[in-house]
């Protein structure tokens, strides 16, 4: 008998169809007559019940059926005598597939700690917690192809491994193949890169954006959706040095179609999490409200339905840097010294803090802000005309700040080539870069999307270690 997906049984299923099903075991009760399991395969974040009669001649496999086992069903499906679901499966036959000692398995039917289970992150996604982030994930990632298709893009596989430093923060990962206890030198005594692989010093990306600007100028709308790295040394709920990144880019589009473009990519994103994910938003949303029952009013965050609708139901505020600043100096949080970090002048880069205050507090709604100072912002961003702003753009959402990050391009071969130079980024690393702004070069602009950013936002979660399958951070490369 062919296997049905539980999700699928769940569903459609009639009452007295004979059906194969085959899953882990979250938890067994057994009786003097009968036993009952609940049964998951990953498929949706419900269980199915298998009534299990003592009397059955597979009967005897019942006491390899414990939590974590894999078993194999032959049964019935009947009406459910039970409150919390329709149907369940009474079995005919019952295999074991896989054992899992009760006294080995780590993870019981019980709450674990979100610490304990990055400790076995090759376990975790059994977890009802992670099943629900790992199927929403999967959508999202779904979603932003679909998106990008829909709207005439094209997918660009840009490099991994580059010689360029995208960002300008030098915080990269080096990649060598030479022998790290006996490196070849030059006369100078510097390390001879002309001996390694590629010739020339090499590091994992820290974006894509560089090069999928080379294939904008020739396909008009681009995307990349890869893996960045940083080796930057911080252990907050918010920093991996492993992450994956959406960096789309569009020919003839200025800064105000990128903002448009922007907006309307999350609202989709969003609107097909909430469309497809249900079952798993409403379980991290309950998971969320028990997490917080004890905590004062004020500290509560946004229920996370309510959080994603206020996202779809506002139109984006769009503001300058310098309204935002006035708006901060002169607000009462920064007057009474409640912010941690304090705005005095213009031209500092915003803390979080500022960020979620402009759009939980000031505006009540997502924010966009546009043309921030130049000396905060990076060399390939369009100059405005008053010689101290560039066209650059964030988007900040309530209760994670910062979710999207880009700017208009600088076109211009001379004042690109100006900005290098002022910032002593080496000419040679990029000639092709600024070969780009010498034939046929037009306005156009792009933004990056940390995935795992997005997917803080629309699971609730408190820490981005817990949406990706197998984080990387300082001093942790298990699994």
């Amino acid at each position: 008998m062919k296997r049905i997906e539980i999700k699928t049984l769940l569903k459609n299923a009639a009452i007295g169809a004979e059906v194969n099903v085959k899953g882990w075991v979250r938890t067994k009760r057994a009786s003097k007559n009968v036993a009952f399991i609940a049964l998951n395969d990953g498929s949706t974040i419900h269980n199915i019940q298998i009534v299990v009669d003592t009397a059955l001649s597979d009967a005897e496999n019942l006491p390899k059926v414990t939590t974590g086992a894999a078993i194999s069903v032959n049964g019935v499906v009947v009406a459910s005598q039970g409150s919390n679901q329709n149907i369940e499966v009474v079995a005919k036959t019952l295999e074991v597939l896989g054992e899992a000692h009760p006294d080995e398995y780590p993870l019981q039917p019980k709450k674990h700690s979100l610490e304990f289970l990055r400790e076995i992150a090759h376990l975790r996604f059994r977890s009802n917690t992670f099943g629900a982030i790992t199927r929403i994930r999967h959508s999202m990632i779904f979603a932003v192809h679909q998106y990008f298709t829909q709207n005439g893009f094209f997918n660009i596989h840009t490099p991994i491994i580059t010689g360029s430093d995208a960002e300008g923060a030098g915080e990269m990962f080096q990649i060598t193949t030479l022998d790290v206890n006996n490196m070849p030198k030059t006369e100078d005594g510097n390390i001879d890169y002309s001996k390694d692989f590629f010739g020339k010093e090499t590091n994992l990306t820290v974006s894509g954006q560089l090069e999928v600007e080379t294939a904008m100028l020739g396909m008009s709308k681009v995307y990349t959706f890869g893996p960045t790295f940083r080796a930057e040394n911080s252990n907050t709920t918010r920093h991996l040095a492993e992450f994956w990144m959406i960096e789309p880019e569009v020919a003839f589009n200025d800064i105000v179609d990128n903002m448009d473009l922007a907006e309307d990519f999350l609202k989709y994103l969003i609107q097909y999490a909430l469309d497809n994910n249900m079952d798993d938003l409403l379980f991290l949303s309950n998971r969320q409200l028990e997490e917080e029952k004890g905590k004062p009013e004020a500290q509560r965050t946004m229920e996370l339905i309510e959080k994603l609708k206020f996202v779809l139901e506002n139109e984006f505020a769009r503001v300058t840097y310098t309204e935002a600043i006035e708006i901060l100096i002169n607000s009462k949080t920064n007057k009474k010294k409640k912010f941690q970090y304090i705005i005095e002048e213009w031209g500092i880069d915003l803390q979080s803090e500022h960020e979620r205050y402009l759009v939980e507090k000031h505006f009540q709604k997502p924010v966009i802000l546009v043309d921030y100072p130049a000396s905060i912002k990076a060399f390939y961003m369009k100059q405005s005309e008053d010689g101290k702003t560039v066209r650059a753009m964030d988007v900040l959402f309530p209760q994670i700040g910062e979710i999207i990050g880009g700017s208009q391009r600088e076109e211009n071969y001379e004042k690109l080539k100006s900005k290098i130079n002022q910032l002593e980024i080496p000419e040679e690393d990029l000639w092709w870069y600024l070969d780009t702004r010498k034939f046929g070069s037009v306005i156009h602009s792009g933004f990056g999307l940390g995935f795992e950013r997005l997917m803080l936002f629309v699971t609730g979660m408190g820490n981005i270690r817990d949406v990706i399958p197998f984080p990387r951070t300082p001093q942790n490369a298990e699994f």
